[in-house]
């Protein structure tokens, strides 16, 4: 185990009490589709897990965040700053840095808020199917401490058919806040 992974799994699992359940295959190029996200906790508690597991992962936010000298920090954990506002395709975007390296994982959150909506996002889908990319299903349980690297899906075209087994996934799940998710 490397240090970094060392001290990331000593403060996850020793510090925090939390455990890891994998149980699919470490791709070099994934979407992880990871719920339920009802805390601001969700973001570190995620990033502690997945460097305990010896991975490395990006994400999307607002690039109202990235400002000094938090921007820092949220680029060094792999934060890419997105801009709303812009004409561009965010899928496209997404997609190129996907094409451009050899190993790429990134964690988005489909319900696209920390309160209960049931109308998830579907970008990480378009994404993972423009991409060619699996998608990874990473669950968070506050109730257990546990965070469960479980399922991947292929995206088949049929969005409808995998967003229904994208959700039923997640139904044994519960948030740090379970009323601010909804299926």
């Amino acid at each position: 185990m490397k240090i970094k992974q060392a001290i990331y799994n000593f403060i996850y699992t020793k510090i925090l009490g939390w455990k890891a359940v994998v149980t699919v295959p470490d791709y070099d190029k994934c979407v992880i589709c990871a719920a339920p996200h009802t805390s601001n906790l969700d973001l570190f508690i995620g990033k502690l897990f997945y460097g305990a597991t010896g991975g490395k992962t990006s994400f999307m936010m607002k690039k109202e965040w990235f400002f000094f000298p938090l921007g820092l920090f949220f680029k060094a954990a792999g934060g890419i700053p997105v801009d709303r506002s812009r004409k561009t395709s965010l899928v496209d975007q997404m997609v190129a840095i996907f094409n451009k390296r050899k190993k790429f994982h990134l964690a988005i959150t489909p319900e696209g808020t920390r309160k209960a909506n049931p109308n998830w996002k579907k970008g990480f889908y378009h994404i993972a199917q423009k991409a060619q990319v699996p998608i990874v299903l990473i669950g968070i349980d506050y109730s257990k401490k546990t965070i469960t690297k479980g399922k991947s899906i292929f995206p088949s075209g049929d969005i409808d058919k995998d967003m229904q087994e994208i959700k039923l996934y997640f139904q044994a799940f519960k948030g740090r806040h379970p009323e601010n998710f909804a299926i």
